[in-house]
């Protein structure tokens, strides 16, 4: 089964937090659900450098991330694949971006995380961040 090492932001703005609703995916139990924005770790990345060149891929969002900003990991298994997934605080001054690979997006108080629909791999840090 194929593996991946992957980075999420979570990207917050005051006491609101950035979710991202997926495009279709090639796999339906993942398209269309919200998730945290990031992507792949390239070889030889650093995970926060990963995040900073997923961030401006994706949103043309500029971020400053360090190791201290860590979160957690997430280790999940999908039916097709396993993905090991380093997420990050992403604290940002304003919420401008360029939506480019995802179909819709809300900003959220922490409390009503739960209310979307969320990628599996995504609900531990959901999970973590409603528990405070």
């Amino acid at each position: 089964m194929k593996e991946l090492e992957v980075v999420a932001g979570i990207i917050v703005c005051g006491e609101e937090i950035l979710c991202m609703q997926r495009n279709k995916a090639k796999y339906d139990y993942i398209s269309y659900k919200f998730e945290f924005p990031g992507g792949k770790i390239e070889q030889g990345e650093r995970p926060t450098e990963a995040l900073k060149r997923e961030l401006t891929e994706e949103l043309e969002m500029k971020v400053n991330v360090d190791e201290c900003d860590f979160f957690m990991e997430v280790d999940h298994s999908y039916s097709d694949f396993k993905i090991k997934m380093k997420s990050f605080i992403c604290q940002v001054q304003d919420k401008k971006f360029t939506m480019k690979e995802h179909i819709a997006f809300k900003w959220l108080k922490k409390e009503h995380l739960m209310e979307l629909d969320w990628a599996e791999a995504d609900k531990p840090i959901v999970k973590k961040l409603v528990e405070g």
